[in-house]
């Protein structure tokens, strides 16, 4: 008889991606679903100094079982990479070497802009929107890394 309540020998965990989209003052910060399909919003990380803020994210890493990590790149219009994308690549850089995880980047550009225009839509007020563009600019950050991968994938036959 075989016991269903058992993961079998192939089942892989869930392979959550959490995105960030890395600021100053904050990190705007979104999560997969389980099957990588959508992204959901999380509370914004306020940030105050480099160890509580990784160990926030320590936090959310083993809350959410995440196995990959995707940063929004703050490109300039040219392409060009500033002293913004600078700082981004060298955070990047410490959580791949304190959680061991692939971190990606996803050109974000237009992102806060985007967030912006979609809050500006609603009935909120404008502190409330200046609170949710961050979040908002992540899960936009990860849906698109999301699409682009499933459209990488659905060309080269690849899946997952």
């Amino acid at each position: 008889m075989v016991n269903r309540s058992q993961p079998t020998q192939n089942s892989a965990p869930p392979r959550r991606i959490l995105a960030l989209d890395f600021g100053l003052r904050n990190i705007g910060l979104a999560v997969s679903d389980e099957l990588g399909l959508t992204a959901q919003g999380l509370e914004t990380l306020s940030r105050s100094n480099k160890r509580r803020d990784l160990d926030h994210l320590r936090r959310i890493i083993q809350k959410y079982g995440v196995r990959e990590i995707v940063m929004g790149l703050p490109l300039q219009m040219s392409g060009d990479e500033g002293l913004q994308a600078e700082k981004v690549r060298a955070f990047a850089e410490e959580l791949r070497r304190r959680f061991r995880l692939p971190v990606h980047f996803y050109d974000e550009r237009l992102t806060s802009v985007e967030a912006n225009r979609v809050l500006r839509e609603t009935d909120m007020s404008i502190r409330r929107r200046a609170e949710a563009v961050d979040q908002l600019a992540a899960v936009l950050i990860l849906q698109s890394f999301l699409e682009s991968r499933k459209v990488r994938a659905s060309t080269t036959g690849l899946t997952g």
